[in-house]
């Protein structure tokens, strides 16, 4: 009696593993890719002018060059069909500023970013074509600004540099052409601080293609 209870055991577990969903082979393993677009950064003209004025100048105008192509290049391993794990570089561009000032002259200033990345990926498919996706992680970020005056206004430290880890995320949709090759369009925003204890966002916005390993052409 006893043997043939656990056989019956035996037969439910294995009728369970053959019944249950398995994981296919695509929705996991290593892939790929690079995104080019455009960044946006949020320069604070009022602390420039605030600064200005601390060292005696009055702001008459300030221009700000706040957009720039920006690109990515990354890493990752899906775990399943609804989590990965991404790695990559990116390299944001580089804004600045002109302002004019009384006495006259004008503070030129701008900053250079780029750094490494490392991101959990959550994935929603919708169906055997498109999924969408959402990143949250860290990135770890090297500032290198730079500071140039003209008439009145000096310039004490003109190249300020710093390294710093802040946070990062974003949305996405990947179409995939087939199980190898896809492509993706994303919105991400990377937490930055400059080199003279600034902290801002800076917005990417990107398209790209991504390459599985392993995957049917």
């Amino acid at each position: 009696m006893k043997l043939a209870r656990r056989a019956g055991m035996l037969g439910l577990a294995a009728f369970a593993l053959i019944a249950s969903p398995s994981v296919d082979a695509a929705d996991t393993g290593w892939y790929g890719g690079g995104n080019i677009g455009q960044s946006r950064a949020n320069i604070d003209d009022a602390r420039i002018t605030s600064g200005l004025l601390g060292a005696g100048f009055a702001t008459t105008s300030i221009n700000d060059d706040d957009r720039d192509t920006a690109y990515k290049l990354y890493g990752g391993y899906q775990l399943n069909r609804n989590f990965a794990i991404e790695g990559g570089y990116f390299d944001l561009g580089r804004f600045g500023f002109t302002a004019t000032t009384v006495p006259a002259g004008t503070l030129n200033g701008s900053i250079r970013l780029k750094g490494v990345n490392l991101d959990a990926v959550g994935i929603l498919p919708i169906n055997e074509k498109f999924s969408a996706f959402g990143r949250a992680g860290l990135n770890y970020a090297e500032a290198e600004d730079s500071f140039s005056g003209t008439g009145a206004v000096t310039v004490l430290n003109p190249d300020p540099s710093k390294r710093e880890a802040n946070y990062k995320f974003g949305v996405g949709i990947q179409y995939n052409f087939t199980e190898t090759l896809g492509m993706r369009a994303e919105g991400e925003r990377y937490r930055i601080n400059d080199a003279v204890g600034n902290r801002g966002d800076i917005d990417l916005f990107s398209l790209g293609l991504l390459y599985r390993f392993g995957g049917k052409k």
